[in-house]
């Protein structure tokens, strides 16, 4: 990853809106700027943030618990250690640099951190500026390394898929089975799940974003899985819709196969100049047609990169004209409540003259 030239085309944006500097704290941001990863999960935030001014070499600012990890993972960057936390060490800093206003993420910055980092850098007559969607548009066209990257994460995902696949009658619970995908995720390699898994049977599955439970696992009803990995900073996203014992009735495949239609018909939608709610209005149109409009309650999908939620959002409100190398998830849905629901979600990269469909393993499909 060509970090240095990521930070140079941030530089031009900074300098094109007349901002000196930007704090960079969002660690997907941080991470797609310089390469460094900061703590997992819950201290991801509290890591470190990368001060980037709009000319001159950037500098990483974190604390002693991530320096010896911050000076392995960046590479031309210097690391700053902060004794007395990032706030006391901002406002000396900045004076030494001869800025006068420093920019930072709003829309990632809590009410209370804004505050203090405004009250902090005007007692040395620093500016705080409140700005966002400065790195987030960076990230929206995938690089092809980052494209390799996310390729890697979805095939990884199915062969977790795969792997736990046979062992579902086994588990008793929907909790045990995201149990067993998640932790047959770290044993495969991945740094972790790009989110909390979902599992969910029978009725529960009519819920889109149902919370494993205790409930056990339905052999003759309808189970919903969506998962997701990280490898190597990128997330995968994928939903798989079954029987677990293998005998679905009529309902369940006349709903299967409706779902599997709209899938096919949003990625037959996607190409380079298309725009995001055309897509969604493809795969929405089979499903009306089929008198389950009304059951399929969300977007079709969202982009995927280092978040597994991120630009462009596939919505039926989104006009925004899909561009080649953005990746895509299509999951279009059916819910029914007190009979369950069925999603089916693959993701796609969208191509110089189409799309390609990142996911290859479609034997699920054939119900």
């Amino acid at each position: 990853m060509n970090y240095r030239q990521r930070r140079a085309r941030l530089q031009a944006t900074l300098r094109r809106k007349k901002l000196a500097a930007l704090l960079v704290t969002r660690p997907e941001n941080r991470r797609y700027l310089c390469g460094y990863r900061g703590g997992d999960h819950g201290i991801a935030e509290s890591s470190g943030a990368l001060l980037l001014p709009a000319r001159g070499e950037a500098r990483l600012l974190t604390d002693s618990r991530f320096t010896l990890q911050a000076e392995r993972e960046v590479d031309g960057i210097e690391v700053v250690c902060y004794q007395r936390g990032l706030l006391a060490l901002l406002p000396e800093l900045l004076a030494d640099l001869g800025l006068t206003s420093l920019a930072f993420e709003s829309n990632y910055t809590l009410h209370a951190t804004a505050s203090r980092l405004q009250s902090a850098l005007a007692k040395r007559g620093i500016k705080a500026v409140p700005n966002d969607g400065l790195v987030e548009p960076l990230r929206l066209i995938k690089e092809p390394e980052e494209i390799a990257s996310l390729r890697r994460s979805v095939r990884l995902n199915e062969a977790v898929f795969a792997t736990t696949l046979p062992t579902l009658t086994e588990c008793g619970s929907e909790i045990e089975v995201a149990l067993e995908i998640e932790s047959e995720m770290r044993r495969q390699g991945a740094e972790g799940p790009s989110f909390a898994t979902i599992v969910a049977s029978g009725a529960n599955s009519a819920l889109p974003h149902a919370v494993p439970g205790t409930s056990p696992v339905q052999a003759d009803g309808s189970l919903t899985i969506d998962m997701g990995l990280v490898l190597e900073g990128y997330c995968s996203d994928m939903t798989r819709n079954l029987v677990p014992g293998g005998r679905p009735d009529p309902r369940y495949l006349e709903l299967h196969r409706l779902v599997r239609r709209a899938m096919l018909a949003g990625i037959a939608a996607i190409a380079p100049g298309v725009r995001c709610c055309d897509v969604d209005r493809a795969a929405r149109k089979v499903i009306s047609e089929a008198g389950y409009g009304a059951a399929f309650s969300h977007s079709l999908g969202h982009g995927v990169g280092l978040a597994v939620h991120e630009g462009p959002r596939l919505s039926r409100h989104s006009r925004q004209k899909l561009r080649p190398g953005m990746v895509v998830t299509v999951e279009p849905g059916v819910y029914l409540p007190g009979w369950g629901g069925i999603r089916l979600e693959n993701m796609v990269v969208v191509s110089e003259d189409g799309c390609e469909n990142l996911n290859q393993d479609t034997t699920w499909l054939d119900v």
